[in-house]
């Protein structure tokens, strides 16, 4: 049974950067101080390394450099997917639940909405689209700045040969949350959770439960915006 965490950890307590705007709206969110921002879209290689290097070090505090030389490694590995997938702002989180190790991340973009008249034909056609997949849980979802959907379940994915004691690539199995919140510009945003680390779901679930309802849009002269009647 996977232990919750203190309710300390659940309560979101700094703010990412504005990491998001879609012409005339801003999304701004916070995240929980376990998660740690990864520099992906840092283009100069020794203010990356610097950045990673201050990431590892918040992560693991006290670890070896081994284990410190992993993560960093593993992030840097995976900021070609991060923005491959759309990713705008990624972070992650290292953490013992029950003793055993897990970690999570979490990454924002933007992504194009499906043709609508409004925001909620939106969130409808989107709700459609990934019902019709038949692979994960679809529900739609009120937050605080409007209508949402959010669409849970698991894939593959792949750790390269680089980072396995065999030298070959390892397929493993993730869970994750993602959601997504229609714009009225033709945009939406999105957010996703996943972990590979089962015993981590219960909490990092909830931490991000938090960090989701903590979602605030603004119009470009800082006006807040909530996107449909439903969540006013």
């Amino acid at each position: 049974m996977t232990s919750q965490p203190e309710l300390a950890e659940l309560i979101p307590t700094h703010p990412a950067p504005v990491a998001l705007h879609a012409d005339d709206i801003h999304a701004r969110w916070v995240m929980p101080e376990i998660f740690h921002d990864i520099p992906i879209h840092e283009t100069d290689d020794d203010e990356a390394v610097r950045l990673l290097g201050e990431l590892v070090e918040k992560a693991l505090p006290g670890a070896g450099d081994e284990a410190q030389t992993a993560l960093a490694v593993t992030c840097a590995l995976g900021v070609d997917d991060l923005l491959a997938g759309g990713a705008e702002y990624a972070s992650i989180c290292v953490t013992a639940v029950d003793d055993s190790p897990c970690t999570a991340t979490v990454f924002a973009g933007l992504v194009d909405s499906p043709d609508a008249a409004d925001v909620p034909g939106a969130v409808k056609a989107i709700a459609q689209s990934l019902r019709g997949l038949g692979d994960a849980e679809v529900s739609r979802i009120d937050l605080p700045c409007g209508s949402a959907v959010s669409y849970i379940g698991a894939r593959d994915d792949k750790l390269l040969g680089e980072l396995t004691e065999t030298g070959e690539d390892l397929t493993f199995p993730t869970w994750f949350i993602r959601v997504l919140v229609p714009l009225p510009n033709g945009t939406t945003f999105m957010m996703e959770m996943s972990t590979s680390t089962m015993a981590g779901w219960d909490a990092f679930s909830t931490m991000f439960g938090n960090t989701i309802s903590s979602i605030r849009l603004f119009h470009a002269d800082g006006s807040p915006l909530i996107t449909s009647p439903a969540a006013a």
